[in-house]
């Protein structure tokens, strides 16, 4: 017994002395900025004690930690309970968040979870972002990934090699950098010093940057790359969709069946379109048998193809073409114009009008949204959820609650629902549902929405209704042109009618 009893303690001390001995740097609120921002290169974990996530990589962030010390890397943590306002302000959404900061600006931390994966990546993160490039490298190396920067100058110190090298250090995992002061390459480039080249493997296989480069940033650098990085037209799946939704700009699908004999005509068909509207909208062609779901996501309800539609990816709003018409240059780039002057309407989809409304809260669906949400006589409370949705379904008995303890006074505050899946949003409403469930709340006489972001028990949600609301949610109190009588003899009404049923 006594010897388990040291063993125990010596253990307890050996785990105690190893957290003291951590290599992981803790950060607050009060230490960030002054550790973080000198460093030319540290990673920062932002981290919950309860996560599971975080604690299995606990042990291989230490690891990392001590194993990068002697590079003269750090590693850092931010635990996110202690430090909520910190972390939110930060924009930090999920646990673990890991961040490469350079000098105070950071990048999404894209590598492996585990210890020796994140030595791997640090280290080549400690490397030059720009590569030294010679007569004896560089047709090789602008042939070396599909897209690769070049920077062509007098000197290495020249403008704008600073800000070149800060656009390479943050897209560094995106992109090839390199910088050349040989004149012999600059001459076999065809350019003059100074100059930055876009070497791509598509489209205009070499492209100079248009503007002047003695008051460039690296900002500007960074937009001309991404812009130039997406081609006129490409096939789309999982793993470059991201390209373009983080671009922000509308996305054109041509969709067709791969297999199809006309497939090349058909791209060939939409390809003057994309290249005159380059910029302003990106074009892709998908699998349209692969990704058939998407299609009718996409308001294509029927499975013809070829099929094509323009998504505003911002206000998440569809633009069908006729899948009745032939396809044709001229057809599309009519269709495109008309988009990007405003002059098209979007197709949104909808739920059939419910012939009736006998439960609590109110079956909303999108040909009635306007209608209901925006009486400017009520206050409107909307749960947007999706049929498929965990928490949804456990929300229902909840939300059906709700709808029940307003029951008398819904003449003064609807209680909804929509199938967020089923049904789109109109352009009129100044938000996208990205989540489920969702809840909103508008005033009367207001186009103004307030989330909810509190618990979701009854007594949570009733309060924030009676908080927010603008009438009166006693039925005693007048409301409208109803005196108190009226409105108690509307109740009895509406009481005994729904017993006759």
């Amino acid at each position: 017994m006594r010897f388990s009893h040291l063993f125990s303690s010596a253990a307890a001390f050996a785990l105690f002395t190893a957290v003291l001995a951590s290599d992981v740097i803790d950060l607050t609120h009060d230490n960030f900025d002054a550790v973080v921002n000198p460093e030319s290169l540290i990673l920062v974990e932002f981290f919950a004690p309860w996560c599971g996530h975080c604690k299995a990589l606990a042990p291989h962030y230490e690891e990392a930690a001590t194993a990068l010390k002697e590079k003269g890397i750090k590693l850092a943590k931010v635990n996110c309970v202690d430090e909520a306002d910190f972390c939110q302000s930060n924009g930090v959404q999920g646990y673990p968040t890991l961040r490469v900061y350079r000098n105070g600006d950071y990048s999404d931390y894209s590598g492996p979870r585990k210890a020796d994966g994140i030595i791997s990546y640090m280290t080549k993160q400690s490397l030059p972002a720009v590569t030294d490039v010679t007569t004896e490298n560089f047709e090789e190396f602008k042939k070396a990934d599909k897209i690769v920067a070049l920077a062509f100058l007098p000197s290495a110190t020249d403008a704008p090699a600073a800000e070149f090298s800060a656009t390479a250090n943050k897209h560094r995992d995106d992109y090839l950098f390199g910088l050349s002061t040989d004149k012999a390459v600059a001459e076999a480039a065809g350019v003059t010093p100074p100059a930055i080249v876009l070497f791509r493997s598509f489209d205009d296989p070499q492209t100079e940057f248009p503007y002047p480069l003695a008051s460039t940033n690296a900002k500007e650098i960074e937009s001309w790359i991404q812009d130039l990085s997406i081609p006129i037209i490409d096939e789309v799946g999982a793993e470059n969709y991201q390209t373009y939704a983080q671009s922000g700009k509308p996305l054109a699908y041509l969709f067709v069946d791969p297999t199809d004999e006309k497939l090349n005509d058909y791209i060939a068909t939409v390809k003057p379109v994309a290249a005159k509207y380059k910029g302003k909208v990106n074009f892709v062609w998908i699998d349209a048998i692969k990704f058939g779901d998407h299609a009718r996501a996409l308001n294509l309800n029927e499975a013809k193809w070829p099929s094509f539609v323009v998504q505003d990816l911002q206000k998440q709003l569809k633009y069908p073409y006729d899948q009745g018409a032939e396809l044709s240059t001229e057809a599309l780039d009519t269709m495109v114009e008309q988009f990007l002057d405003g002059k098209l309407e979007p197709q949104l989809k909808s739920q059939p009008i419910p012939e009736s409304q006998d439960e609590p809260v109110f079956e909303l669906v999108g040909k009635q949204f306007e209608e209901i949400v925006f009486d400017d006589e009520k206050d409107v409370f909307v749960e947007f959820y999706a049929s498929w949705c965990g928490h949804c379904k456990r929300l229902k008995p909840t939300w059906d609650s709700l709808g029940e303890h307003f029951a008398n006074v819904k003449d003064r505050v609807t209680i909804a629902k929509m199938e967020a899946t089923e049904n789109d949003l109109p352009p009129t409403v100044p938000f996208r549902v990205s989540g489920f469930p969702t809840l909103k709340f508008k005033k009367a006489g207001t186009r103004d929405f307030i989330d909810y972001d509190g618990d979701r028990s009854l007594e949570s949600l009733i309060a924030f209704v009676e908080e927010h609301a603008k009438n009166p949610l006693d039925p005693n109190v007048a409301f409208g042109n109803k005196t108190p009588a009226q409105e108690a003899a509307q109740v009895v009404l509406e009481h005994d009618h729904h017993d006759e049923l």
